[in-house]
């Protein structure tokens, strides 16, 4: 991370929090929790509408961030900030959101003030939203001021060690900048990192057609443990995410690349392809302690996810940015073919491990963080 982005001396940093983005505003009673693309989110956070009504001043915009903290399993664990609970939120069913909002409850971190009481600060610089903020003394338990600090050397200590805690970069803004909204001038700097995958599926571009079929997607898996070499993939080769993003002339090439590797329907090979479970809701989102592709969410609701299954013969290497549990956060980007790897050889053992960091520290008193 340099000292001095973009040759600029002035910058603030901060950590990028894995949550909802949430422009809040607030005029007494009256709370409205938008989303990035200006959709209302109240209903599905009505804890966090408590806590704003508790402790954001009685009228304010602030932008932030809606996370959902997930408690110590086991001693000598920490917290962490947990996404696949926090998107089961965007729920229709009023009562599973009460249930959820009582059992697993929100907070929101602020970054920004846009305004307060009949003053609009978007166009001020960011270093006096900045002091605005810090006079609202956000700390907790449901509300939090982002930690923050000018100094990139402690910037660069935090894109180390809160990964362990479940965030996934640190964002650097200029501190003469004013807020605007769409337009990004903030820096993202995030892990990178790659991984060697096994190929065990593709899915087809939406473009395709059959005179011309294109790779929109090729499915990724990892092993248990370096030890399980078994023919019997079934219950070892763990679905952890996608990579896509190829130029048009680039899919219709992997197509033709790889279709001496497709498993032919209902043939005998295709029924024991490591996946071929798929359709078993108990597998596909990992309640069975398995990850196969194929989960249906509300993301997902109304999607074909079907997929054409691969002979689990072929090992890629694959950009990351992080874990989100037992899966890429993100999707992969394909880096190259590694003909020198086993498929058995990629397991679960080769990913960096982030330092441990509690989220507690970060979010004190905080719902699942176990700091009460």
């Amino acid at each position: 991370m340099p000292d001095q982005p973009d040759g600029r001396a002035d910058w603030v940093y901060e950590p990028k929090w894995d949550g909802f983005r949430a422009i809040v505003y607030r005029d007494g009673d009256d709370v409205r929790l938008d989303s990035r693309n200006t959709k209302p989110m109240q209903r599905y956070f009505p804890e966090v509408v408590e806590a704003v009504r508790a402790e954001l001043p009685p009228r304010c915009v602030v932008d932030g961030e809606i996370v959902v903290a997930r408690p110590p399993e086991r001693p000598g664990d920490v917290a962490r900030l947990d996404f696949d609970t926090l998107s089961q939120r965007i729920h229709p069913a009023e009562s599973r959101v009460r249930l959820l909002a009582s059992t697993v409850p929100a907070s929101l971190v602020v970054f920004d003030v846009l305004a307060e009481g009949d003053e609009d600060l978007s166009d001020r610089p960011l270093s006096e939203r900045l002091e605005r903020l810090d006079g609202f003394a956000l700390h907790g338990p449901q509300v939090h001021a982002t930690p923050r600090t000018g100094d990139a050397a402690v910037a660069r200590g935090w894109l180390e060690t809160f990964e362990g805690a479940g965030l996934d970069g640190v964002i650097a803004k200029p501190s003469d900048s004013s807020y605007e909204p769409n337009k990004r001038g903030w820096l993202k700097i995030k892990h990178a990192r790659t991984a060697d995958v096994v190929l065990a599926g593709l899915r087809e571009h939406k473009t395709s057609t059959p005179e011309r079929p294109l790779v929109g997607s090729l499915l990724l898996g990892l092993y248990q443990d370096r030890t399980d070499d078994s023919t019997d993939g079934r219950t070892t080769l763990q679905f952890v995410g996608v990579a896509a993003s190829f130029p048009a002339a680039r899919r219709a090439a992997l197509y033709d690349e790889l279709a001496p590797l497709m498993l032919e329907p209902g043939s005998s090979e295709a029924g024991r392809h490591p996946w071929a479970d798929w359709q078993d809701p108990a597998v596909a989102d990992g309640t069975a302690g398995r990850r196969r592709p194929g989960a249906q969410s509300r993301w997902s609701a109304g999607k074909d996810l079907s997929f054409t299954p691969l002979r689990a013969e072929r090992v890629l290497e694959v950009g990351y940015d992080h874990m989100e549990g037992a899966r890429f956060r993100h999707t992969a980007q394909f880096k190259r073919w590694r003909p020198d790897r086993e498929p058995a050889s990629c397991t679960y053992d080769q990913l960096v491990e982030p330092v441990g960091y509690d989220l507690a520290s970060l979010l004190p008193g905080a719902p699942g963080t176990g700091d009460r």
